[in-house]
């Protein structure tokens, strides 16, 4: 049983530490989204975020709590992107040192933009490499703080400021959402915004929307014990790639979720080309599983209000200008 999982108290606390710092999102609602659900469709969108991603949130939550005397090698994070941009980002605005333990072959857009925050970039081999070893290691070596990119309690409850808003966004609609989707990948938004959410609606189903072949989250659920992926790469999905969810979060989504779904990078393809000629927004596929889900069908939303969450905009520029014109080509 985990230590100490983080409260709704934890989430308000993370709200007044961030305070003006973390940009507040707009909820978007948009008739050809309903129309295509056949429900009330309200998108959180998080890809508009500080550093592009829903990450500084997390990051600056802990980042904030951390004595500068105690680590005068500053912080340690491993991250495809968006989690190191965050911590770049966060010890950066609290004058500490970071360095990121990135894959190989993170997308360019977000190896540039961890730099352009402050933060000194290690690569590794995700197939062949322990990242969490590699991090570990410069740790000792620097006496440096590690960020978790996901299993921890303040990242958490820093994640969990999203789920607060986008509830409170919800209601001043006059709207009570019945469903919840979240992309993950450790766990700590969708575990985060469970706490919020239950808060706010007891009653709403919480669902995690992984890549299909990485949906580790939705087979420990189903199977009552956290589970592996197989393999660490082969998704377009670059940002959800996870082996495991992580013990806290595990322990969160197993009493708040109601169950996991998965999409397959086509159904992700689909969702950014959609946001971006529908809603005029620029979203990376990882980020945009949960609309994949909503416009693949995955649960029935007839007469219904879901809530999703637009996770992270940091998507690699040709890749971008590939999928939006797919149907172009197509034609």
């Amino acid at each position: 049983m985990p230590a100490r999982l983080p409260t709704f108290d934890d989430i308000l606390a993370a709200r007044r530490r961030l305070g003006s710092l973390a940009c507040l999102t707009p909820l978007i609602e948009h008739p050809a989204l309903n129309a295509a659900a056949g429900g009330r469709v309200l998108l959180k969108a998080e890809n508009l975020q500080r550093v592009g991603a829903f990450k500084f949130r997390g990051a600056y939550n802990k980042i904030a709590q951390l004595h500068k005397a105690a680590y005068p090698g500053g912080v340690v994070a491993c991250s495809s992107g968006n989690h190191a941009q965050g911590v770049a980002a966060a010890a950066t605005l609290r004058g500490l040192k970071s360095m990121i333990v990135m894959p190989s072959d993170a997308p360019r857009i977000k190896v540039e933009r961890t730099k352009g925050f402050g933060g000194e970039v290690v690569s590794y081999d995700r197939v062949k490499e322990d990242r969490d070893a590699i991090a570990q290691r410069i740790c000792e070596e620097r006496n440096a703080a590690l960020i978790h990119p996901f299993d921890d309690p303040d990242v958490i409850a820093g994640q969990g400021t999203a789920g607060l808003e986008m509830m409170e966004q919800a209601a001043a609609l006059g709207a009570v959402p019945d469903i919840v989707l979240v992309g993950a990948s450790g766990g700590g938004l969708v575990s985060g915004v469970s706490i919020a959410v239950k808060e706010k609606n007891p009653s709403a189903e919480i669902y995690s929307v992984e890549p299909a072949g990485f949906d580790d989250l939705a087979r420990s659920l189903q199977h009552g014990r956290r589970e592996k992926n197989a393999q660490m790469a082969g998704s377009i999905c670059d940002a959800l790639l996870a082996a495991t969810p992580g013990e806290l979060t595990f322990e969160i989504a197993r009493r708040n979720l109601a169950g996991g779904l998965s999409v397959t990078d086509e159904e992700a393809r689909t969702a950014v080309r959609f946001a971006f000629e529908e809603l005029k927004l620029v979203v990376e596929p990882g980020g945009a599983v949960s609309l994949a889900a909503i416009l693949a069908g995955k649960i029935p939303l007839e007469g219904r209000t879901v809530a999703a969450l637009l996770t992270g905009g940091n998507i690699d520029p040709a890749l971008f200008a590939d999928i939006i014109q797919e149907r172009r080509r197509a034609a």
